[in-house]
């Protein structure tokens, strides 16, 4: 009788227990256990201090040399602060290595505080060090040795006109900079560069020019054999464009060759063959060197430049006249004329942007679909949060730390009192809701009791619940394991369901409930969103990438 008594209490406590987590754990997490094969070992230097001292925190670990080892990083101390962190030493020892780094912490507020124990991972798979009490104590003033005083009295000064002078002059020196600054980048007549000077040359002096500065470059010295012909055919090409008006640059050799006889043989440029002839062997060299990796004598190059030289200067001799019928145009006329090109520019310019505005919206539409450049164009409330600032912060303790297209808002669920009896503290934080187009919440959750092993099962079945009590119908169900940056595990559960609304209205929607726990707390992160939301989708991907927990209850 005495057993089934105690059979019977046991089993009431454990039913209570999961009651409570299924009430209360909406949003909560979960978490495995390490196992400790290397030795970990930390220790303190001393466990009171006054405010504002500091503890040496020192972990050593010792594995094998072969082993990656992770030690706490940030703020893993709180309610203790850290103020630096200090690899000491590295001692090897066979194929064994010890490892050790001291943190120093301290605290501004006097009290009891403990230290939480510190996750160290050794090959990902995580470690746990013992928990501190430490004590900080007020600094004691003995008021039997230090006399006390009365507050002093206000007493009137004459304000003093220094300041304002001071303040005068900056402000004076201030507007002569900037008075300077605007005379030398707006209002000054700016010098012409060297570049621009040269661009301002008629094309025949500015080719002399070129082919000088060809002359004394050191390419032929240095065996750049390509880079001097490539600047020797281009200063011609350019210029036979400007001066000749013939489209050299993009033309082949023998396409540049006829382009030049038959401007000759129309009357149009005065030129001999033997200077075809020359032009067309220096561009077939030129094609030699640049393509077939051809190397010419070094006389030979600077002949070529000669020739060249001269080339340039009979086809501009070979230019013909002005006729004295375009010298005596009408300077009115070619105003009206440059104003009507004008006009019609604008005109032409006006159509093409309309005619790509509407070909590149048919085009878009058909390439991308009618939705994403609808969305682009009026925006979509997850596309809006895709492309928006995002922001990284830690929730709860233990923390969670996610990144979110918005900052998480801290909620406070009423607890009943037999709830708080269980649960030591409960950080929830959630944007969004549920029933709504996307959500993200996290919680976290420390009890007073330390349990072995969380009820993972009670809490995701309690998110589920809760989502039918809120409309979701015909809900699919699947589960694996979750791997966070830092090597906690823990468990997804994902699907789909149907969500009813009150106006009788149905959409299908997803979730992920990913779940973390341990001794004595749970962690939770659950995100909803509609089917065939990409950018929710992407926006999932992009928050689950970024989940780490923190394991220290």
């Amino acid at each position: 009788m005495r057993m089934d008594n105690l059979h019977t209490i046991r089993n009431l406590n454990e039913a209570k227990f999961i009651l409570v987590t299924l009430l209360f754990l909406m949003l909560l997490p979960t978490i495995g256990f390490s196992q400790t094969e290397p030795k970990v070992d930390a220790v303190v230097d001393t466990l009171s201090i006054k405010i504002g001292e500091q503890i040496q925190y020192k972990i050593t670990v010792e594995t094998d040399s072969t082993d990656v080892v992770f030690f706490p990083e940030g703020q893993t101390f709180s309610p203790l602060e850290t103020v630096e962190a200090i690899m000491a030493d590295t001692i090897k020892n066979d194929e064994k290595v010890i490892l050790q780094k001291i943190y120093s912490l301290t605290q501004f507020d006097s009290g009891a505080y403990t230290i939480p124990p510190q996750r160290i991972a050794i090959n990902e798979q995580p470690f746990f060090t013992d928990s501190f009490q430490v004590k900080v104590a007020d600094v004691v003033v003995d008021t039997t040795k230090q006399k006390m005083y009365d507050i002093k009295p206000l007493i009137e000064v004459e304000r003093s006109n220094a300041d304002m002078w001071l303040t005068a002059l900056w402000i004076l020196l201030g507007l002569i900079v900037v008075g300077g600054l605007v005379y030398w980048f707006f209002l000054r007549k700016k010098p012409l560069t060297e570049e621009e000077k040269v661009a301002l040359l008629p094309p025949y002096d500015r080719a002399l020019m070129e082919l000088k500065k060809l002359e004394n470059s050191r390419y032929l010295i240095q065996d750049e054999y390509k880079q001097y012909y490539s600047e020797l055919t281009d200063i011609v090409r350019s210029y036979l464009e400007e001066d000749v008006h013939v489209t050299a640059m993009e033309s082949t050799t023998s396409e540049l060759i006829t382009k030049l006889e038959m401007l000759r043989d129309a009357g149009e440029l005065k030129l001999e063959d033997e200077t075809i002839q020359q032009f067309q062997k220096i561009l077939q060299t030129a094609d030699l060197v640049k393509f077939a990796k051809n190397k010419p004598a070094s006389s030979v190059a600077e002949q070529d430049r000669k020739l060249v030289e001269e080339i340039v200067t009979k086809t501009h001799q070979g230019l013909p006249e002005p006729t004295e019928e375009d010298l005596l145009l009408d300077q009115e006329y070619l105003e009206e004329l440059a104003r009507k090109k004008q006009r019609k520019r604008i005109y032409w310019a006006a159509a093409i942007f309309a005619g790509i505005i509407v070909l590149g919206g048919i085009g878009s539409a058909i390439y991308f679909g009618t939705k994403k450049v609808s969305d682009t164009v009026f925006g979509y409330p997850t596309k809006d949060l895709l492309e928006g600032e995002w922001v990284a912060s830690s929730y709860g303790f233990p923390p969670i730390h996610i990144e979110t297209p918005e900052v998480l808002v801290r909620q406070e669920p009423e607890l009943p009192k037999e709830t708080e009896e269980l649960i030591k503290e409960l950080q929830a934080f959630s944007y969004g809701s549920y029933v709504g187009i996307f959500s993200v919440s996290t919680s976290s959750i420390t009890f007073k009791e330390q349990k072995e092993e969380p009820q993972f099962e009670a809490v995701i079945g309690s998110t589920l619940t809760n989502f039918e009590q809120l409309g979701l119908k015909n809900i699919i169900t699947k589960q694996e394991e979750f791997v966070t940056q830092s090597g906690v595990k823990g468990m997804k559960t994902y699907g789909t369901g149907t969500l009813e609304r009150p106006n009788g209205d149905s959409k299908r929607a997803k979730y992920n409930i990913v779940t973390f726990g341990g001794k004595g707390f749970i962690q939770q992160v659950v995100i909803t969103w509609e089917e065939d939301d990409e950018y929710a989708e992407q926006i999932v991907d992009r928050i689950l990438g970024s989940l780490d927990v923190k394991t220290q209850a």
